[in-house]
């Protein structure tokens, strides 16, 4: 356990702990002394299962076990096609479960390739690269642009360090680093400015520093540690179909044992009505539910792989579909992840700068119409500093195969894309001053830098001094509180005047206006410079300087997001913003977007450490912001809405988003910004980085789902029908209505292909309208389970009562037994093939055009060709029992299999007209009344 606060300590203080002298670094000998203590410095894995055990573990479930049951079943009575139908069905879901975790469990060794593979460290007094492996605490590293932090490290020395940390923090900008004191105790990640971590990326300057923490006991270790001991949750649909088997199951059996007894009891043979008991049982367990579900999920799959969404795992496309909160991160989700300059101040005047991103397309607008650049002499120095006091580039990146013209164009006007080369700061000034023409390669040809004083976290400034038609020009650029003091005049108007104090006071109104904006505020100015003046420092060179004016810069927000948060809201989900960014910034966007609604609450990192978890679960519902967090409050925020009874799903690109996406119900990573982590933990990847996909995806989930209730409603009330003929025959003592071939026939015909076809069936107009069921929502909830019952009962005795009326007619006339078996066979498969065309409305067939699934349609018509074929092919009547039947027969047998639809689609209709009447009545009485 870490008993110091590292950030607390001064270069003294931590050289003493450490017992290392900067400027000679650890010897030999004490670095292995070290190393035995700490170990290497790797990030390890928890035991991994082999993949042997893996793959069996898949042939655990009960279902399952029941499947081998019945392909055991299906062979003894000589059913070897049946037989072989179920392992196929059972190797499988194995295979694709197998897959499945093999790839999740990769994560960790993504997180491993996030270590730098080198580092630069002083041992005994000289500078060696050796393996970050091989680092130690105590070792003394020097870093600069471009590499990559290889350990927790605390920084003695730094110029100009930045550091870009968002994969750790979710911070959307670089860092600026120092090596002074923080004397907080509870500091979040993202303030601890003299601390480097793990894993991050140092993007501007050098640093020197002291390793203080390796391995496991890193910020990165940490994240590690909760991705192993963090359990993956079950989904609904799989919790649902493990209930449904087991109830199946138990509820076929006893039935199954009841009719054997009843036939028995009445005189039945005894082998025959085994025979048919364990042929009603096979037909009564929907052995193919698992492939229909798993074909509906697949097919499922490649429709969100169309709509820019890819899925790694099944289930998580229904489990997507009864979310009842999105926990989104902010930076690259929500918003672009390109800071763009969005407002400029200059002489008093406030301008609107429109465009997004780092594309040099947009304009400068004052009260909607575009400046006049030619006479404003103000904002074209502005916009010259911009663009020479910068280090940055934006590049032209044509992307055409990629992304595609069309689309590209509509975002931001043009067939290319642009790429920062840089500070994301920078670029944006980069971007506004090319908007108007003046990029930094235009104006390169005319103003030769000749020296530069770098950007300092003390100073807060940058500056360069440049020539131009033989005058020179010192261009300053930073943080307005810190350059006003260094400004004697100011560019106002066009003229450069004395900068008074009521000129300070205009000035510090429009920044305080910007940064209650959430902009990022730098100012800008500049000072002519004599022929022959020197400059020898940035004190001297940075004094006596005419203040030009303002730009405020955010992070935009994706265009379409805010319509898409507005869809989950009408489908009853809430919508989370989870983000490293500050309070202010986190809120502004929020209220941009529609998250934060009025009375809703925004928290951040220190208060939610206060609270207690069940503090937090009290108020978890309020809360629609949570800002400068870390990823143990990630993990506790969806623990917490989960333990409410909330689905959650969880959003996020950065390494630190990995343990809680894999602790939400569903975990969603982008695909274009993510991290190997992220998406090796997640369940869907957005190959688009686009928050309106997840939308796409919710209704993807919701249709599946519904489909699979759609099958399940038309198996099990097409099973309860054959076990209920079975039955009823039996206690009414009449022979056997169907024979034990002829049940599984039936089973085979009418059990797949149709069933397969609801699994792709359109989605209701209504679908995204209604609030997401609950998690705890029983799969025969919203009268499902009645309608199953209901129909069941129909189908069985409209069954019966046409293989008694067809006996009835001359019950000792030889062959008539046969022809009212064949009666029977043929009402119960058209009864099921008319029912499958209910199964597709949660009212009634007439509320849906039955062709418009045309699946189900070729589905039913090859169903009707096989079962003829066992009517009239002479080979396979002797097989099946079967007589060919006249009109007659045909007759009885059409209008037998249509009452039960006929009876249920009008009570439907009837019981929504008396409603809506009802309702008309209440409302013609109440009016009636007022009148009186």
């Amino acid at each position: 356990m870490e008993l110091k606060k590292w950030h607390q300590m001064d270069v003294e203080e931590l050289q003493h702990v450490m017992g290392v002298q900067p400027q000679q670094g650890l010897t030999e000998e004490e670095v292995e002394q070290v190393r035995k203590k700490n170990g290497r410095n790797e990030l390890t894995e928890g035991k991994r299962i082999s993949p042997i055990i893996l793959f069996l573990n898949q042939f655990k479930d009960f279902m399952v076990v029941v499947l081998m049951g019945a392909t055991l079943l299906s062979g003894l009575l000589g059913e070897y096609l049946d037989a072989i139908t179920i392992i196929a069905i059972i190797l499988l879901n194995g295979v694709l479960g197998f897959i499945q975790e093999f790839r999740a469990e990769r994560s960790l060794r993504a997180l491993k390739q996030l270590s730098a593979p080198n580092a630069k460290v002083l041992r005994g007094g000289k500078l060696d690269i050796i393996s970050t492996s091989l680092l130690v605490p105590g070792d003394v590293i020097l870093m600069e642009s471009g590499d990559r932090v290889p350990a927790d490290v605390r920084w003695i020395e730094t110029s100009s360090c930045s550091i870009e940390e968002s994969a750790l923090t979710g911070e959307s900008l670089p860092v600026t680093k120092h090596c002074h004191v923080i004397k907080e105790e509870d500091v979040p990640l993202g303030d601890q400015k003299n601390i480097g971590f793990m894993g991050t990326m140092m993007t501007r300057g050098t640093a020197k520093g002291i390793v203080v923490r390796t391995g496991m006991n890193t910020e990165m270790g940490k994240i590690a540690d909760l991705i192993q001991n963090t359990e993956s949750m079950e989904t609904p649909l799989q919790h649902r179909l493990e209930q449904l088997g087991k109830i199946l199951i138990i509820l076929s059996l006893v039935l199954t044992i009841m009719v054997v007894a009843a036939g028995i009891l009445h005189g039945q043979p005894p082998m025959g009505m085994l025979l048919a008991g364990v042929s009603l049982a096979v037909a009564a367990i929907p052995e193919g539910l698992p492939a229909i579900v798993t074909v509906a999920l697949a097919l499922g799959v490649q429709r969100m792989i169309k709509r820019k969404a890819i899925v790694r795992k099944l289930p998580s496309v229904e489990t997507l579909g009864c979310a009842s909160v999105i926990c989104s991160d902010k930076t690259g989700t929500l918003t672009q992840n390109k800071m763009t300059v969005t407002s400029v101040w200059v002489g008093g005047r406030s301008l609107e700068v429109t465009g997004d991103g780092y594309a040099p397309i947009g304009q400068i607008l004052e009260g909607k119409r575009p400046v006049d650049l030619k006479n404003d002499q103000s904002l074209r120095r502005l916009l010259q500093i911009s663009a020479l006091c910068n280090n940055s580039e934006i590049v032209e990146n044509v992307t055409d195969e990629i992304r595609g013209k069309k689309k590209l164009k509509e975002e931001t006007g043009t067939t290319s894309s642009w790429d920062l080369k840089g500070d994301p700061t920078e670029g944006a000034l980069v971007a506004l001053s090319s908007k108007m023409g003046m990029s930094p390669h235009s104006l390169g040809s005319v103003y030769q830098r000749e020296q530069e004083f770098p950007f300092d976290s003390e100073r807060k400034l940058m500056s360069v001094i440049v020539t131009h038609q033989g005058g020179r020009l010192l261009y300053t650029k930073g943080a307005p509180d810190v350059l006003l003091h260094q400004c004697s005049h100011i560019l106002w108007g066009g003229n450069v005047i004395p900068f008074t104090g009521m000129m300070r006071k205009l000035v510090l109104t429009a920044n305080e206006e910007m940064a209650s904006s959430a902009l990022r505020v730098l100012g800008t100015a500049y000072r002519e410079l004599r022929p022959q003046e020197k400059v020898a420092s940035e004190s001297e060179a940075e004094s006596q300087l005419v203040f030009v004016g303002l730009a405020g810069m955010i992070d935009p927000p994706r265009r379409e997001v805010r319509d898409a948060i507005a869809t989950c809201r009408r489908a009853g989900i809430k919508t989370v913003m989870i983000t490293g960014d500050h309070g202010t910034t986190a809120e502004a966007i929020a209220h941009q977007l529609g998250i934060l609604p009025r009375g809703g609450i925004a928290v951040s990192g220190q208060e939610l450490s206060r609270l207690s978890d069940d503090e937090l679960d009290a108020k978890v519902d309020q809360i629609y912001v949570y800002a400068r967090v870390s990823p143990e409050h990630k993990l506790r925020i969806v623990k917490s809405l989960q333990r409410k009874g909330h689905v959650v799903a969880m959003t996020g690109d950065g390494v630190n988003d990995a343990p809680a996406i894999k602790a939400a119900d569903i975990g969603i990573a982008m695909g274009i910004t993510g991290t190997d982590v992220t998406k090796e933990a997640s369940s869907l990847i957005l190959s688009d980085d686009n928050f309106s996909t997840i939308v796409a995806a919710i209704e993807e989930g919701r249709n599946i789902y519904e489909n699979i209730r759609k099958f399940i409603r038309y198996l099990l009330a097409s099973n309860v029908g054959e076990i209920l003929t079975m039955f009823f025959a039996m206690m009414l003592a009449l022979p056997l209505p169907l024979l034990p071939i002829q049940i599984l026939w039936v089973n085979l015909v009418t059990d797949g292909l149709p069933a397969m076809a609801l699994g792709v069936d359109q989605p209701e107009k209504d679908l995204m309208e209604h609030k997401p069921r609950g998690a705890k929502e029983n799969i025969f909830a919203r009268r499902l389970g009645w309608k199953i019952i209901s129909r069941g009962f129909l189908i069985g005795m409209c069954t019966l009562g046409a293989f008694w009326l067809t006996l009835r007619v001359a019950p000792d006339q030889p062959g008539q037994l046969l022809k009212a078996q064949s009666v029977a066979f043929a009402t119960l498969v058209m009864a099921q093939l008319f029912h499958v065309f209910d199964c597709r409305s949660s009212r009634s067939v007439f509320h849906r055009n039955p062709f418009q699934n045309k699946y189900l349609v070729l589905a039913v018509l090859s169903s009707i060709l096989l079962m003829l074929g066992v009517f009239y092919i002479e080979p396979l009547q002797p097989i099946f029992k079967t007589v060919p039947l006249g009109l007659r027969e045909w007759a009885l047998t059409i209008v037998a299999a249509g009452i039960p639809t006929f009876l249920m689609g009008a009570g439907s209709v009837w019981g929504g007209r008396k409603k809506r009447t009802g309702g008309n009545q209440r409302i013609v009485a109440k009016s009636t009344k007022i009148s009186a």
